[in-house]
């Protein structure tokens, strides 16, 4: 394919902008070349999270996802198989972007095509840092840092959106028969999937969805410590993703 990287890192952009929503304005506030490459790492993230949540059947979007690890082989290999992978491509080579961390994420997204419950907040916590926290670390290195502390802070960031995300689609996700939410907390809270379904917020589910988002706010604030870590140039970020989701939480 015959194709420039402005091409390519437009192509990204366009994507961004048409599907990023509550990221966009954080994204638009760094500067050129980082903005450039996390429109690079979004429109990756976010065609792994399409090809499982837009196809007709599990079957269809596994190998939908097969076809993006190879895509994404072909993109380490240095021979990207379109627009998307070639800005991916050059992001991964400027930023230094853990091939590791790109595979998790469709590992994550995998995951929801088999497994639809978790037991505890150990497996629910492996399976956000997939589809989050592995995102916080490629994010991490686009942002710029010195000191390794950040790492652990960018993870907590993006658990913590992940888990304000599980919170708010609640309703959504029971349609598609899944429950990201530990199975033997609703049993200590007396809650069952069919309260989960009728959405009836008695007491008891109201003390089981309060801890829920009280171990989220936890790890915003974990979170918040990432900001004054990062490079100076790219705070605004982090700090406007930080306010959005928090009050996404709030709400």
């Amino acid at each position: 394919m015959d194709y420039s990287l402005a091409e390519a890192y437009a192509s990204c952009a366009a994507h961004t902008r048409a599907e990023a929503k509550n990221f966009y304005y954080a994204f638009v506030m760094l500067p050129s070349a980082r903005r450039r490459a996390i429109y690079a790492l979004y429109s990756f993230c976010r065609t792994v999270d399409d090809a499982a949540d837009e196809a007709p059947s599990p079957a269809i979007a596994e190998d939908e996802l097969k076809k993006i690890r190879y895509d994404l082989a072909l993109c380490l290999e240095g021979r990207p198989p379109n627009l998307q992978f070639a800005a991916l491509a050059d992001t991964i080579t400027r930023f230094g972007l853990k091939p590791e961390h790109l595979l998790a994420v469709i590992d994550g997204v995998e995951q929801d095509l088999t497994v639809t419950r978790y037991d505890d907040f150990d497996q629910l916590r492996d399976y956000c840092w997939k589809v989050a926290g592995a995102v916080g670390l490629l994010s991490l290195a686009i942002f710029g840092y010195s000191d390794s502390r950040a790492e652990a802070y960018a993870e907590d960031l993006g658990l913590a959106m992940q888990l304000t995300n599980i919170l708010r689609d609640i309703k959504e996700d029971l349609a598609r028969d899944r429950i990201y939410l530990p199975r033997d907390e609703m049993v200590h809270y007396g809650i069952t999937e069919e309260i989960l379904a009728r959405g009836e917020l008695d007491s008891g589910l109201r003390d089981f969805l309060a801890f829920q988002a009280e171990r989220a706010r936890h790890y915003f604030e974990s979170g918040l410590r990432l900001i004054p870590l990062v490079d100076y140039s790219s705070r605004v970020c982090p700090m406007m993703l930080h306010a959005v989701y928090s009050r996404v939480l709030d709400h």
